[in-house]
């Protein structure tokens, strides 16, 4: 599990301490306050720390490995011209980004850095013992199955400008699924998902993803309502195994195309993994899905939850700024959720 990310000049951040919590966390910010940047960071890494044993063939990491690894995957995910884009602009001069991420296990702890000048290569500061075991898993914003029909043969032969997340997150979505007592393991998480959906997600030997509905058959993807694709591409990584344990799951905007019935069917899935042994990482600005995390970890998950909360604000500084606390309620007030509640509010007031 990780425990903290220590960042220096990332993007739009200053200097950050994020302390986390072993099931969920939830970032929470306006457009442009850096959610989607921290999931993207740590991602980057632990995936690198992830993949690396089988891409370099050595029984520990090295500096020199690491350093380009991590490099092109910063590039390769976040898309900049060179990575020396992603450090904070300081007028007048040259400065670096600084990442450490400290997990449970002191053997995986990893740090590095990169300055404004960099083109693909970071400077390992604290080199990791050990490979880690269990590759994280990165939902984007938008749904995939129905670009998942000769993706990765394209994206590996040609070049198209999409963030990697998509392809790692291809290449889960066509695993085998799972069989055996595996898949009783599963059914738990499942279960909600496909009577959300109304029946069950099926891959064909030609790539293409259906929905198997209980009431009308087979339906292509692209057929489906977009919301529901939203809870196939979950409800496929759960079936496959890949969210199954020990783990990691980052989510970006997950209410994003849902209506408020099925951001109910996603916050308990959510907490569902998050009970499992998967570390989730969400990001986030529905005041409706944290509403319902915050019911549903008062209620049924009450014992079991611990969340972690993360509050970015820019103040009309020149960095953004993290609060952070266990509850909604202890990190500083956002504008995106001021202005739903004021909404909320001035709609009350009507007069009919």
């Amino acid at each position: 599990m990780l425990n903290q990310l220590n960042v220096e000049n990332l993007t739009v951040f200053r200097k950050i301490s994020l302390q986390f919590s072993p099931k969920l966390n939830v970032i929470i910010g306006e457009n442009g306050t850096g959610k989607s940047h921290l999931l993207k960071l740590i991602y980057t890494t632990l995936s690198v720390l992830a993949e690396g044993k089988h891409k370099s063939n050595l029984p520990s990491p090295t500096k020199s490995f690491l350093q380009k690894e991590i490099g092109n995957k910063l590039n390769n995910v976040f898309r900049p011209d060179n990575i020396g884009r992603l450090v904070r602009r300081i007028q007048g001069g040259r400065t670096r980004c600084k990442v450490t991420l400290e997990l449970e296990d002191k053997n995986l702890n990893c740090s590095f850095n990169f300055s404004s000048i960099s083109k693909t290569d970071v400077l390992i500061d604290l080199l990791p013992q050990k490979w880690l075991e269990t590759s994280p898993v990165f939902i984007p914003a938008r749904e995939l199955l129905t670009i998942y029909p000769n993706f990765l043969s394209v994206y590996e032969n040609h070049y198209l400008d999409f963030e990697e997340t998509y392809r790692d997150t291809c290449i889960l979505l066509g695993a085998l699924p799972l069989r055996g007592l595996r898949v009783v393991k599963v059914n738990r998480f499942l279960r909600p998902l496909e009577e959300a959906m109304d029946g069950k997600v099926k891959l064909d030997k030609n790539g293409r993803f259906y929905l198997k509905s209980n009431t009308k058959g087979e339906i292509e993807m692209p057929l489906v309502a977009e919301g529901l694709r939203k809870l196939a591409m979950l409800a496929q990584l759960i079936a496959t195994g890949n969210l199954l344990g020990q783990g990691y799951l980052f989510w970006d905007e997950p209410e994003t195309n849902l209506n408020p019935a099925l951001i109910k069917v996603i916050a308990e899935v959510i907490l569902l993994l998050s009970q499992s042994g998967i570390q989730v990482f969400i990001a986030t600005h529905s005041l409706f899905l944290l509403r319902e995390l915050e019911i549903l970890t008062a209620g049924r998950f009450k014992t079991d939850q611990d969340t972690k909360y993360f509050g970015l604000s820019s103040n009309n500084s020149d960095s953004v700024q993290v609060t952070q606390g266990n509850s909604i309620s202890d990190i500083d007030p956002l504008v995106t959720l001021d202005e739903q509640i004021m909404q909320s509010d001035r709609f009350m007031s009507l007069e009919y």
